[in-house]
């Protein structure tokens, strides 16, 4: 909206309005009409700026958006707690897993106390080896704009057994042997119960 100037008829009515009303702070200044305020002009554009045309790439094909490498990886470069001649069998499937979990086509709501529960009575039954079954997952990425991790439980067990209460008594994780499962189980070494 653009401001229009008064007229002299409008500033004169101003003033004798102004006039006959009383003031509220007694600063002696005379009460004067608005005088309005012109109207800034607008700063051209620089020259040289120039928003170029761009399009958004496609989805990647191998359907990856994550940023995080793999799964398997960040679990095969996690600091070995374990002593490194059983984590060389482990990692051949040489180690007999002593008791085995399988949350396969389970929700996260369901899984989590099952995860919970099995590896605190496994640990207090003295057990040093269990393989907990994630399943591999299934691809439900429509492609949108917000990617869709391939596997839930797969992503969300592991740091399940990272944090409290589950990260006292487990001392390792790591990707199951293709005998045992490959990618969609994990081996979970315990600490011994004291």
């Amino acid at each position: 909206m653009t401001r229009r100037r008064l007229s002299e008829d409008e500033i004169a009515l101003w003033r004798r309005v102004a006039e006959t009303t009383e003031k509220m702070h007694r600063d002696g200044k005379p009460h004067e009409a608005p005088i309005p305020r012109p109207k800034p002009k607008p700063q051209p554009r620089q020259p040289g700026f120039r928003l170029e045309p761009f399009d958004i790439p496609a989805k990647p094909a191998d359907g990856g958006h994550d940023v995080l490498p793999p799964i398997g990886e960040r679990l095969a470069k996690a600091p070995l707690r374990m002593d490194r001649k059983a984590h060389q069998k482990l990692k051949r499937g040489k180690m007999v897993p002593e008791a085995k979990l399988d949350l396969h086509g389970m929700t996260m709501e369901r899984a989590h106390p099952r995860l919970l529960s099995f590896i605190l009575q496994a640990h207090g039954q003295g057990k040093r080896l269990v393989l907990v079954i994630t399943g591999k997952g299934k691809h439900r990425d429509e492609g949108g704009p917000i990617p869709v991790r391939h596997g839930v439980l797969r992503h969300q067990v592991p740091h399940w057994l990272s944090v409290p209460p589950l990260a006292q008594v487990v001392l390792q994780v790591a990707e199951a042997h293709q005998s045992h499962g490959g990618g969609g189980a994990y081996y979970v070494y315990l600490r011994r119960s004291r």
